[in-house]
């Protein structure tokens, strides 16, 4: 289903900006696969209606895409007349010539777009228009942007101090996926519930959402979309990988073991069968942005990196979910077994859905919370606190105030109890505040199905009379339910009193 354009007001914003400068301007846009690089292009042309000329490259000879490029820049400099069939530059040099040409005295964009399928057909394009861009089209009236979809190459050809075109991007843009709370105005049917389940699944991927339609259930998008033969959805992990690693076996082998519990560097290395601790395939999955190792917040700078409490951890929902349900499911999705596939999914969804997706929200919400002062302190950092002892879901940190947020996350469909937030306050705060040092800490509770009179009264309790441990003493608490929590990522995110 295609989606109206919406929620890139930042990154329009930029292009903007880039396109008002007096010099010329040279942006680097890259990101995920199918994270709507090409209809941001394309939606600032529609909305600017500038002088602007896009090209995509494709995955052909460089003869036929030196042709197409060259039949581009004559039909956007011959508005009265087509470019002959046979019409081509000889070089590479010659059309981004007709191009400085073109931008000497009035504004231009040229918007270059899956710009890594010239450099796969012709590595040494990147050398010359690093030599053009010097001595030519820097020098020119023009905005100049290069976008690929392979992400890896992207990295390796701007941002690497080795590649020729390092350092003479004037800006970068890295695509990152639409927030959670961009789901109510793309779903605004869904309940609440339905949109953290959908945004479990597909995260803010705009290409993954537009194949959703919001009249069906979820349940009915999850069978056509994803447990369907041959779907799109089912070779992503794979394409996605290749953007980096020629060869994906280990790397998919690291994947399946985190998305079916395995955190650390032991427990993975036991569930591949990788002879060697596995941190050369998680380094790399780690610089693509598929992996996250996450410490302890209350560790300091020089602990956290010498520390071997590290747990990984999938930061992109979708290869989490497909690593978890569907990677084992391929036989059965082959024969169109569909519903033991989904029955799977749905027995085991509430637990996924609060291990992950719910404890990632509710760490957001905490760190928006705070810049819009709606706590007692700005975090420093918002993430999870463990030790041998304890392990809080959601833990915010400001060690120059020597303030401490702890937060208990639920996703139960039932409202709950007292016992759910009070084991966090009598018991395991103090075995997670540090030991050094005076310490105020503030609870948070979050639940997807709100709180009973009893917990409700024992927030009341806290907030009156106060709780104190050996070198701690407590702030207050709050207690959060869902359709709160989505109302204020709705609000914070977007700007909004």
């Amino acid at each position: 289903m295609k989606f109206k354009f919406l929620d890139r007001d930042p990154e329009l914003e930029l292009l903007h900006r880039l396109w008002d400068s007096e010099s010329a301007e040279f942006l680097v846009l890259y990101g995920r696969r199918r994270i709507g690089k090409t209809a941001l292009l394309i939606e600032w042309m529609l909305r600017s209606s500038r002088r602007a000329l896009y090209w995509v490259a494709s995955p052909t000879s460089n003869a036929l895409q030196l042709q197409s490029f060259s039949k581009a820049i004559y039909n956007f400099s011959h508005s009265d007349a087509r470019a002959p069939d046979t019409f081509t530059y000889a070089t590479w040099e010659q059309a981004f010539q007709e191009i400085g040409a073109l931008s000497k005295n009035e504004r231009m964009a040229l918007f270059i777009d899956e710009f890594t399928f010239l450099l796969e057909t012709d590595p040494s394009i990147a050398g010359q228009l690093q030599n053009l861009w010097d001595h030519l089209l820097s020098k020119c009236n023009l905005f100049l942007c290069l976008s690929g979809s392979q992400f890896g190459m992207m990295k390796r050809e701007f941002l690497s101090p080795r590649a020729p075109l390092y350092g003479r991007a004037s800006a970068k843009l890295d695509l990152q996926a639409l927030p959670f709370a961009s789901t109510q105005h793309f779903f605004p049917k869904y309940s609440a519930v339905d949109r953290v389940a959908l945004y479990s699944i597909f995260g803010g991927v705009p290409a993954y959402w537009e194949r959703v339609n919001p009249a069906k259930s979820l349940s009915s998008n999850i069978k056509s979309q994803l447990l369907t033969p041959n779907n799109i959805t089912q070779g992503e992990p794979r394409l996605l990988l290749q953007d980096f690693v020629s060869e994906p076996h280990n790397y998919i082998a690291v994947l399946s073991a985190i998305a079916n519990g395995a955190h650390t560097l032991r427990e993975i290395a036991a569930v591949t069968g990788i002879r060697s601790q596995p941190t050369k395939y998680l380094s790399v999955l780690m610089e693509a942005g598929f992996v996250t190792r996450r410490v302890p917040i209350t560790l300091r700078r020089k602990e956290q990196e010498e520390s071997r409490a590290g747990r990984y951890h999938i930061t992109d929902p979708y290869l989490r979910f497909y690593f978890r349900f569907l990677a084992e499911q391929q036989d059965q999705l082959a024969l169109r077994i569909q519903d033991q596939a989904l029955a799977e999914i749905n027995r085991h969804m509430i637990d996924f859905i609060g291990q992950y997706t719910w404890e990632e929200l509710c760490r957001e919400w905490t760190l928006r919370a705070g810049a819009a002062g709606a706590l007692p302190c700005l975090p420093k950092k918002v993430g999870s606190a463990w030790n041998a002892l304890a392990q809080v879901d959601v833990a915010a940190i400001n060690y120059d105030e020597k303030i401490l947020i702890l937060g208990e996350c639920k996703w139960t469909a039932t409202p709950n109890e007292r016992q759910a937030i009070s084991n966090l306050v009598e018991d395991r705060a103090s075995k997670i505040v540090p030991e050094q040092g005076k310490w105020e800490v503030f609870f948070l509770g979050f639940s997807r199905a709100g709180w009973t009179t009893g917990a409700i009264a024992y927030q009341k309790q806290v907030n009156a009379q106060g709780v104190k441990g050996t070198n701690w003493i407590s702030m207050g608490m709050r207690l959060v339910e869902l359709d709160e929590l989505d109302r204020d990522l709705g609000r914070w995110t977007f700007g909004k009193s």
